[in-house]
């Protein structure tokens, strides 16, 4: 019998603005200063609480926001800011 494999897909566990939190501070913590692991976590919390919603909120057009949080995306900061607004997130700094 063959091994069968399904995608694993972190917005179907994130359920709770206390998950998606910890989720994009756990990604916070472990990108390698690039910004892509941030990208993806983002991603997956909008598809979570529904990208069209998400993007209505933060002011963007749907597919500018699917863009903007792709792998290959390259949004600004204060697109970032938007989309974090929308997502009922706040960025906040700590001493290290």
């Amino acid at each position: 019998m063959a091994e069968q494999f399904t995608r694993f897909d972190a917005a179907e566990f994130l359920k709770s603005p206390e998950e998606m939190a910890a989720y994009l501070d756990a990604c916070f913590e472990e990108d390698a200063g690039d910004g892509v692991l941030i990208r993806a976590a983002l991603n997956d919390i909008a598809r979570a609480q529904g990208m069209t919603q998400v993007a209505r909120d933060a002011g963007l057009g749907r597919e500018s926001l699917y863009k903007a949080l792709s792998s290959t995306g390259n949004p600004e900061f204060a697109t970032i800011m938007k989309v974090m607004k929308a997502l009922g997130l706040r960025l906040h700094a700590t001493a290290i």
